[in-house]
């Protein structure tokens, strides 16, 4: 978790002129990106643009009108209706009486189904279906999902080296995408208290610098060991896939949220930003933010690893693509077969990990509900992608659900709370069949 102490880092970082596009790329590699001169232009841009460096405060600033044109309308669509049948009302109680005795400004719950679609769909205190919420480390499996479509597209091979798409990765060059997305890259993972790779945390540079200073730092880093032979969560491994992902398509993050999950899901709040600095957002506790995404930083350097932005039902339509062999209605966002990578247990196959992590979900979760004595019943296999300010979404694709619960508050409550459920929402869908 990132503590305190990091914050001043970050700021002193905000502050230094070294932080500049310039003064962070890898010194002993050219800047630029392999590829197309289409990609070079697109992000040399980037790297020369003028770096915004003031942001308001959210404590103090008057809250935004968002335009007409970013707006979210209301529809009589089942995504943004309150949905909530009487199989769910132990959900539902457990739910209010859980935010009462730990006095949460509210909490929101989803849950899919492969053939019904959404069957649950509620809200409690200051949340509602048009709330946007900051969700964390829940964004991993969305971040994962640019890559892995970007590979169906043939965009991008995942087991290839990214030292073919980007020229900058010096002597880590045969790192792939599959490594990085899995914490299998061998490069230190997101840990408290760590300087060296503070750039994921700034709004005011870009994905490529941030990636180039990234690699650079790891490559001379002791810590840094042969990929595929231990789990490491997150950090700048995510990062740097951002950046292959853009070098692959020549195309910016926030266009192939646009292209890969907006458009043909029609997830119109889903966005990606950098909100640590901006927000004050370090210390592991949701920050002061009502969802007014005006007051979130313009930023080349999205947090791909946590800095997704969405509202309960938007969530929703992703799980329900992943349960539905990767469409949305009928627009392909993944193959199947890109599906099926996501949830499996790579960590565990390729390197006999003990930690069940595949690109973006924490895999091979067995969990025995109800199991007799002489253990008859089978084990339900969950999938699941929690957050640092407590939403968690999970997917039991042998039973065809998913479910996406969102509190404003911390990894602890949200995680305590979705133990609670679990067996409840799975009992509640089994009796709506």
């Amino acid at each position: 978790m990132i503590r305190f102490r990091l914050l001043a880092y970050i700021l002193a970082a905000v502050a230094l002129p070294a932080c500049s596009e310039a003064a962070i790329r890898n010194p002993d590699h050219d800047s630029k990106v392999a590829g197309s001169t289409a990609t070079n232009t697109t992000l040399t841009e980037t790297a020369t643009s003028t770096p915004v460096t003031t942001w308001p405060n959210p404590a103090t600033s008057s809250p935004a009108t968002i335009s007409d044109e970013t707006a979210i309308t209301t529809t009589t669509s089942p995504w943004e209706l309150q949905i909530s049948p009487e199989a769910f009302v132990e959900v539902s109680s457990t739910i209010e009486r859980f935010v009462a005795e730990n006095k949460l400004n509210g909490a929101g719950l989803i849950v899919v189904d492969q053939n019904e679609g959404v069957v649950y769909h509620n809200h409690w205190g200051e949340f509602s279906v048009d709330r946007i919420s900051l969700i964390a480390s829940t964004s991993k499996i969305i971040s994962a999902g640019v890559l892995v479509s970007l590979h169906d597209q043939e965009l991008l091979d995942l087991d290839a080296p990214i030292g073919e798409v980007i020229d900058y990765a010096g002597r880590l060059e045969n790192i792939t995408a599959a490594q990085l997305l899995s914490g299998s890259s061998g490069i230190p993972g997101l840990q408290s208290d760590d300087p060296l790779y503070v750039c994921m945390f700034l709004p005011n540079t870009s994905l490529q610098a941030c990636a180039a200073q990234g690699l650079a730092i790891a490559a001379a880093d002791p810590r840094t060991i042969k990929p595929d032979t231990e789990f490491r969560y997150g950090g700048i491994q995510l990062q740097i896939a951002g950046a292959v992902a853009e070098a692959a398509s020549g195309k910016k993050w926030a266009d192939l949220i646009q292209q890969i999950y907006v458009q043909p899901c029609t997830t119109t709040s889903l966005g990606f930003t950098n909100p640590w600095v901006p927000l004050q957002a370090i210390s592991g506790t949701y920050p002061n933010w009502d969802g007014d995404i005006a007051l979130l930083p313009t930023t080349d350097n999205p947090h791909i690893g946590g800095g997704g932005y969405i509202t309960t039902g938007d969530y929703g339509k992703i799980l329900a693509m992943h349960l539905n062999g990767g469409r949305c209605d009928e627009q392909v966002v993944l193959s199947q077969w890109g599906v099926d990578l996501m949830q499996q247990n790579r960590s565990g196959n390729i390197y006999d990990s003990p930690i069940g992590y595949g690109m973006g979900w924490w895999t091979q979760t067995n969990n025995r509900y109800g199991e007799s004595s002489v253990g008859k019943n089978p084990p339900v296999l969950r999938l699941t992608d929690p957050g640092l300010y407590g939403s968690v979404a999970w997917l039991q694709p042998d039973d065809g659900f998913g479910a996406y619960l969102v509190v404003e508050s911390t990894g602890s409550i949200g995680q305590r709370l979705a133990n609670i459920l679990y067996p409840l929402v799975e009992s509640a869908v089994t009796a709506t069949k």
